[in-house]
């Protein structure tokens, strides 16, 4: 079992799951010692925080809010993510545009 842990993308902080999901730390802390969410506790720099796996959490956020809450929820995390590289996108475009007029300029010149 321990195998899923070390898959990539089966497991968030829980700082992820605050964030991603809409939880707060209280319903997190509160499920774990319900025994819904297993936990590895970690440390970052003198810092303590939790890996929890994400089924467990998505089934907590179901069971909490229903299926509908959940889907809203995964809906919201990537139009976030999508406007987060729309921006990267028009930023680097603007770097590209202003470089090309240079260049243009130079030639003309």
């Amino acid at each position: 079992m321990d195998s899923i842990w070390q898959q990539r993308g089966a497991t968030l902080s829980d700082k992820s799951a605050r964030k991603d999901f809409g939880l707060t730390q209280e319903e997190i802390f509160a499920a774990m010692r319900a025994g819904k969410l297993q936990f590895r506790q970690s440390n970052m720099h003198g810092n303590p925080w939790f890996r929890l796996l994400r089924h467990e959490v998505e089934a907590f956020v179901r069971e909490k809010g229903g299926q509908d809450h959940l889907h809203k929820k995964k809906l919201q995390k990537e139009l976030t993510n999508l406007n987060k590289e729309a921006r990267k996108i028009k930023t680097r475009l603007k770097a590209i545009e202003r470089r090309r007029e240079e260049l243009m300029k130079e030639l003309d010149g």
